[in-house]
């Protein structure tokens, strides 16, 4: 299969013949069948003469489609493509001219295994009486929630009335208006892609974390969360002062259940969260510094398409990165904890290299999505790959003093756009026209090479010396752990120290167990410590540790840890079979693409949508 449309190879839209500006939604929430029964009316600027309008459906039952006064018009749905869904074409009563404004009406109904929905039954909730749903649209399924142009270079904005049971609170990546009853409106004046789309419901409590903000989760979260996320004013304020005023007007935070297949998603308004951030420590604000950022790279400034991920991805860990290090007040310090991150970072780089081959195109900063579904794609590649080609230009030109002017130009001449990598570079190469410093730019070997990057920056390694001299003490037989060896550890460095350790050769059962009990880690309440903690034990063969594995698993939905997991136990011939059987019994409890990704994971048959 190539690509499905010129501008797009992951959709059969044609926004470069008529776009959409404008969607307003009425949706009702069928709990019971697990459906949204949906009216949307499209607003599409015409930019050719055309006879029809064709948009992007997975699985969706159209009921009608009819035109702005009123008269039904004709469509075709074509044949579903796995996971891509369908063509729905929309025949015009007579021909559309240049610059003419169209209004379309489409009433259908989602399908009960739309890939962006998850319908929780109440006892896969915290409260244990009501049940819950949440989408997650991106990369491509918007289209299972509402008929649209399903692609990124498309930016639209949306008004929304929702209804639901009374006891229900409905949330939107809009700003919130009226609840009366059983119904409650949105309206979202920003143009945003169509991924950025979200809906959640749920019975739920809200608190006020500042002035433009509040955390949102089921009652038995809530505390917890208010103070894991107390310091968000701070973090949106540091991110102003790089990239300048934020323009979504609200940022709140919703903590979903478990089975959230991310760490966090950048819904705009409304940034959705995994519950694994509420470590009590506040070790994983970086999370939402990183989610906050996206309101400017990936929500304000857009990736084309999802070949140009890197545009979304290693914009906003490179801003993250920046934000994090501005919130410490000594400058040497700062720059010291910016290295040390990108040195975590560089490490998960390195381990996704290893694990998809470096010769792998899957590996390349700009991909080629032609016949190869987005999820396929996902991987720190787009993060970290191209975080670390933005360091390198910031170092080439000057360091920040020059670069950070760059990056606000970048963001003011982008603004509410969608771009290409060859944008960005055409942009960035007239910017610096003066200074012949870029001519020194591979561009190939970054952009389209697989494999790591050509250069590595020259990191600041001090917070890094203590754990690989640590890690050196490892080589000896008779090492002896004790607390003291990492009393003075930050989480961050834990987190490093046990990284260094899965990239090295499995530890003896004797040794694994020692340093676990030691060192206090096979109790910790990290998560980020916790996984890399059993993936040690897993490659160690420690089979006591297996029902203490499946249970993270199983309560987990976060791929991030899930997938490495899973293929650890893969490896493990011995349990192979008990990590299918595992996996098999839970996946009607996780969302589309955490199943998908891990069919593949462990060599089972994709299920299509």
């Amino acid at each position: 299969m190539g690509a499905l449309s010129p501008l797009d190879p992951s959709s059969f839209s044609r926004p470069e013949l008529a776009i959409i500006r404008h969607i307003s939604l009425a949706l009702n929430v069928d709990f019971e069948k697990r459906v949204l029964n949906g009216e949307a009316t499209l607003t599409f600027d015409v930019l050719k003469d055309i006879d029809d309008l064709i948009l992007d459906a997975s699985n969706l039952n159209i009921h009608s489609i009819e035109s702005e006064g009123g008269s039904q018009l004709q469509y075709k749905l074509g044949e579903n493509v796995p996971n891509f869904g369908s063509k729905l074409t929309i025949l015009l009563p007579k021909q559309a001219t240049i610059d003419e404004r169209l209004k379309i009406k489409i009433k259908y109904t989602t399908d009960p295994s739309a890939s962006a929905l998850q319908w929780l039954d109440a006892a896969q909730t915290s409260g244990k009486k009501h049940p819950y749903m949440f989408s997650q649209c991106q990369p491509i399924h918007a289209r299972s929630i509402l008929p649209c142009q399903d692609t990124p270079a498309v930016k639209f904005t949306y008004d929304a009335e929702v209804t639901a049971p009374e006891e229900f609170t409905v949330l939107m990546s809009a700003l919130r208006g009226e609840v009366r009853g059983s119904k409650t409106t949105f309206k979202q004046p920003m143009p945003l892609p169509s991924y950025l789309v979200a809906i959640a419901v749920g019975v739920l409590e809200s608190r006020t974390l500042g002035p433009r903000s509040k955390v949102w989760s089921e009652k038995e979260e809530i505390e917890r969360s208010v103070w894991e996320f107390a310091e968000t004013e701070k973090y949106l304020q540091a991110a102003e002062r790089l990239c300048g005023p934020y323009e979504w007007t609200q940022y709140d935070l919703l903590v979903l259940p478990p089975s959230f297949p991310y760490g966090g998603m950048e819904n705009p308004c409304l940034t959705f969260v995994t519950p694994t951030l509420l470590a009590g420590d506040r070790s994983q604000a970086d999370v939402i510094v990183h989610e906050i950022m996206h309101s400017w790279t990936g929500n304000l400034v857009t990736n084309r398409n999802f070949e140009h991920f890197w545009l979304n991805e290693g914009f906003t860990v490179y801003l993250e990165r920046k934000v994090a290090a501005s919130l410490i007040n000594d400058t040497n310090e700062a720059k010291r904890s910016r290295d040390f991150h990108s040195l975590l970072g560089l490490q998960e780089l390195s381990e996704t290299i290893e694990l998809f081959g470096p010769s792998n195109a899957l590996t390349k900063l700009v991909v080629d999505l032609d016949g190869v579904h987005p999820d396929d794609s996902f991987s720190r590649v787009p993060y970290e790959k191209g975080s670390l080609f933005l360091r390198y230009l910031e170092d080439l030109m000057g360091g920040p003093e020059v670069f950070d002017d760059f990056l606000r130009s970048y963001l003011t001449k982008f603004r509410k756009q969608s771009l290409d990598t060859d944008q960005f570079k055409a942009y960035l190469m007239d910017y610096f026209k003066n200074d012949d410093r870029l001519q020194n730019v591979d561009w190939q070997a970054w952009l389209d090479k697989s494999g790591m990057p050509p250069i590595i920056p020259d990191y600041d390694t001090t917070m890094t010396k203590e754990i690989v001299a640590l890690v050196a003490k490892l080589d000896s037989p008779k090492v002896k752990f004790s607390y003291g060896d990492v009393k003075k550890f930050t989480p961050h460095q834990m987190i490093h120290f046990l990284q260094q350790l899965l990239e090295r050769p499995p530890m003896s059962l004797e040794h694994v167990r020692s340093m676990g009990k030691a060192y206090k880690v096979d109790n910790s309440k990290n998560t980020e410590i916790q996984y890399r903690w059993l993936r040690l034990c897993v490659k160690s063969k420690d089979d006591s540790k297996l029902s203490e594995v499946f249970n993270f698993v199983n309560g987990n939905g976060r791929m991030k840890y899930v997938r490495p997991l899973y293929r650890d136990l893969y490896a493990w011939e011995a349990v192979r079979d008990q990590a299918i059987d595992n996996f098999l019994k839970n996946e009607k409890n996780m969302m589309h693409v955490s199943a998908y990704t891990l069919r593949k994971d462990l060599h089972l048959s994709v299920t299509s949508v």
